[in-house]
This record gives structure tokens, C-alpha cells and sequence, in this order.
């Protein structure tokens, strides 16, 4: 079968996060649970449909930015449905600020996905609290806002939002008369949206329930407050009981650096409910010893071929790689020096599309992959550097901040293996002067590797 350019092209776009529920992603996928260390998104769906599904739950789930989570709780969408609960997914920052983001903002905008997926499936609510809300804070802002006597609750939030999203000083002015009443707008969001939904979607709709997934907040920015603590540590650990409060199953999203801070318990305690996040590691290309791992590497590959050839068997795809590849071997070091992190793969894989029309030879993922460690290294300085060669060694993290920069500027990966979790570097760093160097002093000197 040939190779449909324009299709291949479009697949291979990093940005693109395949969507279960259409037939054409369904043929992207690759399923890694196998060598990710569990099942992740079956624990997920299992803890919602099997355990409790009568009786609201919250769930953590993170992992490094770009390593397939938003395709994973797409996959939960799907599976969910097709257990017959009503979900609601949604990015959270296309509703919020990441640089700045408070509590009554989560809520608003959870709030404000909720009421418009249901007004969209003809379920409809009447909170009677938030008509009156809206215009206390017309009157407070002193700002005009159109809400309308018949507004739907979506729209209103809808307008509230978008008058303040570009405006700091009125968006500080809405928090100070929100915040005071967040205990209310809780109150509120669970007895006039979420109680009366869940209601109307069993008996109307003959669902099993509401399942809210709340994507993309692990994305909320890592500054200081004038508290001292960090954004994160704000809203999931100090705020974290609220936002566990909501009367519907919810899945968010969390910055893959708490799992490493001192406030781990109490974020497990406080939001988690004494359950630990689940997290989604890498995809392993080697095992902890750094020996090759095949059966990392296959998938990867089929990762790769799926792309291609969408409508071929994965059984027969390996016999028309060179289609897309001078030699087997490129397509090797294509997986290898992602690491096993999606986003980095095809990344790579699209800077090749772009120099050339397949079968991709060496020289062009060479190129690629030059240009991917070059802008890797400009930002490492040498007390970072030490830091990751500790890592190199011994594979293991520390809870501090200069720690979980590198977990967040993906200069160090987690994987999950049958003894538990370890880290590795970047690939790509494994390849710099600055690596070798040391690699050599270790080697001279006795040290294990």
C-alpha cells in the first residue's frame, strides 16, 4: 500500500491528541499499559464504574507534559460512555490563565463546561444562585455585563469570563468578592448544577452518572505566591479538600512535580482522599540497567508505522518500514533518542516531514535530532548539570525544587518497571560532550555507570 503523504503529515503532528471516540484515531492508537508498569486508565475507569459508581469519586492522574495523557483520559471518555455514564472532558486552559489561577476559577469553569455540555444534550437547570450572583458582581465590578433575565447558566459564566480574561486588575477584583464565597459557590454548584444533572441524566437519559475530567491543569504555572507557596501547592494541596468536594466523579490533571514535593501526603490526603495519584510514565526504550528493551521499542515503532500505514495490520506493517525509512536502523534511533516520550517522537518525526518526502534517510534525523538536544542544553547550567549526572548514577530523585525543574523542562524521565520506578536522562543529553565526559571519568575511575 502506498504512502498517503498529506495523511502521514497530518498524523505526525505533535500537537495532535488522538480522540477515541473517531473511527480514524481509534487506528493511531497504541496501547502502552503493558510496559508503562500498570493499567492506568483501567484503574481509572474501574474505581468510577465498578467500585463506586453511585457515589461520587475524585482521581489524581499526571505525568510529564506530552507523554500521552490527554489521549489516555480521551480513551476514559470513550470507555466511560460506552459504560453508559455521561462525561464531560475538557482542556481547563482554554478557561483559564495559567500564570494566574485561583479556585473560584476552577470551579467557574468546570461549572461553566458542565452546564454547556448538558444544555447542548437538552438537560436543562435553573440555578437560581447564580442569576443573583451574576448581577451582585455587575453591581460590584461596576462594569456592564449583559447576562439577560433567561441567560443560560453557560452563557452567563461565559460573559464573566471573557469580560475579565484580559483584564488582571478586573480579574483580582472578581476574586476578592468571589473567594469570601467560595464555600457558597460550592454549595451552589453541587445543589443547583451537578445534584439536579446527575438526577436528570439517570432518569431522563437513563445514565449511570457524571463523570467531569478536568484536562490540562498539571499545566498550571510553577510561581511563588506572596504565601511563600508555590501556585500548585495553593490550589491542590491548601485548596485541595474544596476542590475534592463536587457531587459528580472527577479526574484532574496535576503537576507531575507534587509526586517529588514535601506536601505529597497531604495533597494524597487532602484532594486525593488517601489515594495516591496515578501516574503515566514514559514508554521504556532501555531497562534500568540500560540494556535495550524490545518490547518498548516495538511499540514505538508500531507508534510510528500506525501513522503510515493506518489501514494496514500492525502483523505487516514492519515489512514496507522502508517506505518510510532508508533502514530499519533509522527508525531505531528515532525511537531510541525519544526516550519513549510520544510528543518528542513525533516532534522529531515531523521536523524530518518537513526537510523531506519519505523514505526519511539517517542524515535528515540526524539534523533533527541536533537541533532537538542543541535547544536542550542552552538552558542547562552547571549546577544543573550536576544535578542530573546525580541522576544518571543513581537513577533515583530528590524532593527538592532544583530537582523537579528538571522533571518539568523534560531534561529527566520517569519509568516504571517491575521493581518500581526509576529515572533516566533524556536521551538526547546522554549524547552531549558534557555526558561523555563524565561517562569517561566514571568508566577511568571505577565508578559504576
Amino acid at each position: 500500500m502506498p504512502l498517503d503523504l498529506s495523511r502521514f503529515f497530518k498524523a505526525c503532528n505533535p500537537a495532535k491528541t488522538l480522540d477515541m471516540s473517531v473511527p480514524e484515531d481509534q487506528k493511531y492508537y497504541i496501547d502502552f499499559a503493558p510496559v508503562r508498569g500498570g493499567k492506568i486508565i483501567e484503574e481509572l475507569k474501574r474505581t468510577i464504574a465498578r467500585i463506586s459508581p453511585d457515589d461520587p469519586t475524585c482521581q489524581l492522574f499526571t505525568g510529564h507534559i506530552g507523554c500521552g495523557k490527554s489521549t489516555e483520559l480521551l480513551r476514559l471518555k470513550s470507555e466511560l460512555e460506552a459504560e453508559n455514564f455521561h462525561v464531560v472532558y475538557f482542556e481547563s486552559s482554554q478557561d483559564l490563565d495559567m500564570a494566574d489561577v485561583d479556585v473560584s476559577d476552577i470551579l467557574l469553569a468546570i461549572t461553566h463546561q458542565v452546564s454547556e455540555n448538558l444544555e447542548k444534550s437538552d438537560v436543562k437547570l435553573k440555578p437560581g444562585y447564580f442569576t443573583n450572583l451574576f448581577t451582585e458582581v455587575a453591581d460590584f465590578l461596576q462594569t456592564p455585563i449583559e447576562f439577560g433575565g433567561e441567560a443560560e447558566l453557560s452563557v452567563g459564566i461565559a460573559k464573566l469570563t471573557a469580560k475579565t480574561q484580559d483584564n488582571p486588575k478586573l480579574r483580582n477584583q472578581l476574586r476578592q468578592y468571589l473567594e469570601p464565597r467560595a464555600e457558597s459557590i460550592l454549595k451552589a454548584i453541587n445543589e443547583e448544577v451537578l445534584k439536579k444533572a446527575r438526577q436528570q441524566l439517570i432518569d431522563k437519559k437513563g445514565k449511570r452518572g457524571l463523570v467531569v475530567i478536568v484536562d490540562n491543569l498539571d499545566r498550571v504555572d510553577n510561581r511563588a505566591m506572596p504565601s511563600g507557596r508555590t501556585q500548585p501547592e495553593y490550589l491542590f494541596v491548601d485548596r485541595g479538600a474544596q476542590l475534592r468536594r463536587l457531587d459528580c466523579h472527577v479526574v484532574y490533571t496535576i503537576p507531575l512535580a507534587l509526586l517529588f514535593s514535601d506536601e505529597y501526603e497531604s495533597l494524597k490526603n487532602r484532594l486525593g482522599g488517601g489515594v495516591a495519584p496515578k501516574v503515566l510514565p514514559m514508554i521504556p526504550v532501555t531497562d534500568r540497567l540500560g540494556n535495550g528493551f524490545d518490547q518498548g521499542m516495538e511499540l514505538l515503532r508500531q507508534a510510528i508505522l500506525a501513522r503510515a500505514f493506518p489501514d494496514v495490520p500492525a502483523a505487516e506493517r514492519s515489512q514496507i518500514t522502508a517506505e518510510v525509512f532508508d533502514a530499519p536502523e533509522t527508525l531505531d534511533r528515532l525511537c531510541q533518542v525519544s526516550g519513549g516520550h510520544p510528543r518528542t517522537l513525533l516532534g522529531l518525526l515531523y521536523r524530518c516531514l518537513q526537510q523531506e518526502d519519505p523514505p526519511f534517510n539517517r542524515t535528515s534525523l540526524e539534523h533533527a535530532v541536533k537541533d532537538y538536544r542543541d535547544d536542550l542544553i542552552l538552558s542547562i547550567d552547571d549546577n544543573e548539570w550536576e544535578l542530573l549526572l546525580q541522576v544518571a548514577q543513581g537513577q533515583g530523585m530528590k524532593g527538592e525544587d532544583s530537582y523537579q525543574a528538571l522533571l518539568r523542562s523534560m531534561l529527566i524521565y520517569e519509568y516504571r518497571d517491575g521493581d518500581g520506578r526509576w529515572f533516566g536522562l533524556n536521551p538526547a543529553l546522554q549524547e552531549t560532550e558534557r555526558f561523555r565526559q563524565w561517562q569517561a571519568s566514571q568508566l577511568g575511575s571505577g565508578g559504576a555507570l
